[in-house]
């Protein structure tokens, strides 16, 4: 895709008007036209400037610069190069931290990169085939041969997922075919939909929150995001440090709090 073409489709994605984008990259509506039109050739400096005003990804921005002829500003590291090995550090330690609460890292497409072994509790019964380290998280939440069969909310919990898809159609549309047509409940109260599963310490209440690097200039560093569990009623919080305990990934609860590995 040519450099014009390209920003017009980035600015409409964001729903900006040519003066919008302007103003925040600091030029004119006028420069902005002739760039937008071909007529006007932008410098380095100025593509940067637009990328950063748009808030678009790491990835995109390197895009943006390859379609106007320049090149890519951001790294794109392999996880296990030594550049990211404090990177994989942290990884573990939050996700030992974490437990005995489940949680996991995802790349950008959905694929799995790590996660403690709390996780055990959420993937239980399902086919081998979809478990483990390069699988994807999102066919193994909605397939049938995966997490869905334990799911007690599936409608709700299946829009949840479908929702963040957006840069992914293909495996959207693959996930939503899984999905049986059921109809969210509106008697949902509370502060958050929680993730109600069976497991064999009874039935699961679960939260989850996201983190990312917000300050990463690796475009696979960016991409990365840590999915943590969390209870959401006290029965939760006592079957998940009682299948940690038996699993032996932390001592059993002994009044002092939960243990780590």
């Amino acid at each position: 895709m040519d450099f014009p073409r390209a920003l017009r489709a980035c600015r409409a994605r964001r729903h900006l008007s040519q003066l919008d984008l302007a103003s925040r990259a600091g030029t004119t509506q006028r420069h902005l036209s002739f760039i937008e039109s071909g007529r006007s050739v932008p410098g380095r400096n100025m593509v940067v400037r637009l990328a950063e005003s748009l808030e678009l990804s790491l990835r995109e921005r390197n895009e943006l610069l390859l379609s106007a002829g320049y090149a890519a500003a951001y790294a794109e590291s392999a996880l296990d190069s030594a550049e990211l090995a404090p990177v994989r550090t942290a990884i573990d330690s939050i996700l030992r931290g974490h437990l005995p609460y489940p949680a996991l890292v995802v790349d950008r497409g959905g694929d799995l990169v790590a996660a403690n072994s709390a996780m055990d509790v959420i993937t239980e019964g399902a086919d081998p085939e979809l478990v483990g380290p390069g699988t994807n998280v999102y066919r193994l939440a909605l397939h049938p041969k995966g997490v869905a069969p334990r799911i007690l909310n599936l409608a709700e919990w299946a829009r949840h997922i479908l929702a963040a898809l957006g840069h992914l159609p293909e495996l959207r549309d693959e996930l939503a075919a899984y999905i049986p047509a059921l109809d969210p409940s509106a008697g949902q109260l509370g502060f958050a939909v929680p993730l109600r599963l069976r497991s064999s310490y009874g039935e699961l209440r679960l939260m989850t929150t996201v983190t990312t690097f917000a300050t990463a200039v690796d475009v696979t560093l960016a991409e990365l995001r840590l999915e943590a569990f969390l209870p959401a009623d006290p029965a939760t919080a006592e079957a998940l440090a009682a299948a940690a305990a038996a699993a032996g990934a932390i001592p059993a609860a002994d009044g002092q709090g939960p243990g780590y590995m």
